[in-house]
């Protein structure tokens, strides 16, 4: 199962985007700061990061050169999620080593979307849902017409 952290200091984001993520098949782990954010990357390893770029303790950028400069984290790609327009915090993020720059408001099929395009392992999928019942009028027909 590919594994997620969402570093983000805003709950209600988290949470959506977490819900959703978790929803298609992903494992999900939140930070609500950038030291915490360190903190689960550096213990958990996950196969990619979503990081904000402004949140206390430690900014996204900070975090992203940070793990960057680990040889054991290094290799995470870490997609930067900000408020921010591209500009030179764009240009920032990539120098940190962000592989990707999405601006809020984001909707959650935008993240999963690039997340996607940054993960070679692909997520379990949702657990197939059951085919729906036929309608009673439509199989009470079938059964008058056709005898089944």
């Amino acid at each position: 199962m590919t594994t997620v952290l969402l570093a983000d200091d805003q709950l209600e984001l988290r949470s959506i985007h977490s819900a959703y993520l978790q929803s298609h098949g992903f494992r999900v782990l939140t930070a609500e700061d950038g030291l915490s954010a360190l903190e689960v990357a550096r213990t958990h390893h996950p196969d990619i990061i979503v990081l904000d770029h402004s949140m206390p303790r430690c900014t996204g950028i900070e975090v992203a050169r940070e793990l960057q400069l680990r040889k054991d984290t290094s290799c995470i790609p870490i997609i930067m999620l900000t408020a921010h327009t591209y500009g030179a915090v764009g240009r920032k993020a990539r120098e940190a080593g962000c592989v990707s720059f999405l601006t809020k408001p984001c909707p959650p099929s935008r993240v999963l979307h690039e997340i996607g395009l940054h993960v070679t392992a692909r997520p379990v999928s949702p657990q197939p849902q059951p085919e729906p019942e036929t309608p009673r009028a439509l199989s009470v027909f079938r059964t008058q017409r056709y005898g089944r």
